[in-house]
């Protein structure tokens, strides 16, 4: 198992993910889509992810992307709270 990377990184790695990807993080939180709990398990994953030293490079190039890379540990996460976002939005709902 390789070693974490450091926390406050990835913290910031996974925030600009989800940025990218189009998830509102915030607005998951506040309509009781997404927790603290999951935010600490998705830096986690983070942290440990392969993928973690092209991930900055990734993300310069793709400030705005329709979903995160595959490679992204969390990539499936980002794209579900995505489809549960624009389906609350197109659903007239003010869970955004």
């Amino acid at each position: 198992m390789r070693p974490l990377g450091p926390e406050r990184d990835h913290y910031w790695l996974a925030l600009s993910m989800a940025k990218a990807a189009g998830v509102d993080l915030q607005a998951a939180i506040d309509n009781g889509l997404f927790s603290q709990e999951k935010w600490a398990a998705t830096v986690r994953r983070c942290r440990g992810c392969d993928w973690g030293g092209d991930c900055p490079h990734w993300l310069r190039e793709h400030p705005e992307a329709d979903q995160a890379p595959e490679t992204c540990v969390n990539h499936k996460l980002f794209s579900a709270l995505k489809a549960e976002q624009e389906a609350a939005r197109a659903n007239g709902s003010s869970e955004t």
